[in-house]
């Protein structure tokens, strides 16, 4: 590897690592918005969600500018085609962090619901599963990037077990129908958090081993020893 394109590598490591770290506080910062009903901070997470895809823009171009300059093989093509990935995956959490903002800004106007749920609870495990799926990113760690993977059928659980707590205070209360259906909303978006986190270390995975375990996890969580650890999911506690 010469020089300058080494150079280039740390930069563009430096950037996207930049940027998990602010979508990572995006998504604590939504969370915490929910939790005191707080619109103006959720305005704030709207508002910035332009620097965000600003940043994701800017590392693009990083790596199209190193593809076409310098023509990396081997590992160092790996970790181009990685980043590309993981860029695009962190700014949709970007994303979904703002749509919990937006669902913050409708409910601060209507009464707290009650909801034996923990929100802040669940967003914990997807923002644990964003921070190990980076830290596997910058150790080039695929058993960490594995065990991420293992980690997604727990927060998917969690949302289902809030689908059927929907369900039920909307028979109960039908009156409140309006505001579950908002909190079901940021469900699904922590869910979709859970899953993101999973996609970058599918790419770290890639990065390090070169195997494509896209549409194969199972498969490559048994051959890792880690199996057992799926559709582990330990039941929220109540608020």
């Amino acid at each position: 590897m010469s020089i300058h394109l080494q150079r280039e590598i740390e930069k563009l490591k430096k950037n996207i690592l930049s940027l998990g770290a602010m979508v990572e506080e995006c998504v604590a910062s939504a969370v915490k918005a929910l939790r005191d009903r707080n619109p103006e901070l959720a305005r704030k997470i709207i508002d910035n969600d332009i620097k965000v895809d600003q940043l994701e823009v800017d590392i693009e171009e990083e790596c199209q500018k190193i593809l076409a300059l310098h023509q990396p093989v081997a590992h160092d093509l790996r970790f181009i085609i990685a980043v590309l990935k993981i860029n695009a995956e962190l700014e949709r959490i970007g994303d979904a962090a703002v749509n919990i903002a937006e669902r913050v800004e409708v409910l601060s106007e209507s009464e707290r619901v009650s909801l034996p749920f923990n929100f802040t609870g669940m967003a914990e495990k997807a923002r644990s599963m964003l921070r190990n799926s980076l830290d596997a990113l910058v150790n080039q760690d695929s058993t960490l990037a594995y065990r991420v993977i293992a980690a997604d059928d727990e927060v998917d659980s969690i949302n289902r077990q809030m689908y059927e707590q929907v369900k039920e205070g909307i028979r109960r209360h039908p009156e409140d129908m309006e505001a579950l259906i908002h909190l079901l909303s940021v469900s699904r978006h922590l869910e979709r958090i859970g899953d993101h986190a999973s996609n970058i270390s599918e790419d770290v995975i890639y990065l390090v081993k070169g195997d494509i375990v896209r549409h194969r996890t199972e498969e490559y969580l048994s051959q890792e020893g880690l199996a057992h650890e799926v559709g582990k999911s330990t039941p929220p506690p109540t608020e």
